[in-house]
């Protein structure tokens, strides 16, 4: 049971209707964690244009995917397990490969360095030292890429925390955390 209201977007006005709107353009409904956010515009609106930052970046749907089970894993975020989960898959990543990133692993050298990094900012709350910045420039990522690559964790725990602070009902395929 949701701990504050979903807002029914057909109930809704203004730049919140406009914003809903957009959602359930992209994804063909609107997920329950929009409708939960949707209580403030302004976190509507952030969140929703993050999404639409980072989908424009460098780093591509795959590697933020890959992230954000990650990410969810570690911060036990059923919701956005599934989401990206279903997400990665229909940016055509394979289970296995979306099994072995929730937990922070991968076989692709490039993508492991990005899925440590991930991994390391949320169990260390952002210690990282010089030497975890030196294992990602070695692995290929430039300093754009490296920002990029907090900017999904930093999305990816606004999104755990909602889901997890909000019980916000899964309205995607369920997935184990591990």
């Amino acid at each position: 049971m949701p701990r504050i209201e979903l807002q029914n977007p057909q109930n809704t006005t203004g730049e919140k209707k406009e914003i809903l709107d957009q959602i359930h353009s992209a994804f063909g409904t609107t997920p329950n964690m929009f409708k939960t956010i949707a209580n403030s515009t302004s976190a509507l609106k952030m969140m929703w244009s993050a999404f639409g930052a980072l989908g424009g970046g460098k780093l591509g749907a795959k590697l933020g995917e890959q992230i954000a089970v990650a990410v969810a894993d570690i911060n036990r975020c059923e919701y956005c397990l599934a989401a990206h989960t279903a997400l990665g898959k229909g940016a055509g990543l394979s289970n296995e490969v979306m099994s072995q990133a929730q937990v922070g692993k991968s076989n692709d050298p490039k993508t492991q360095a990005a899925l440590t990094f991930a991994v390391k900012l949320v169990k260390e709350r952002a210690n990282v030292a010089p030497d975890d910045i030196a294992a990602l420039k070695k692995a290929g990522y430039s300093d754009e890429d490296i920002a990029e690559i907090l900017a999904h964790v930093a999305l990816n725990i606004f999104t755990n925390y909602t889901n997890v602070a909000f019980d916000v009902p899964v309205d995607f395929p369920k997935v184990a955390l591990s």
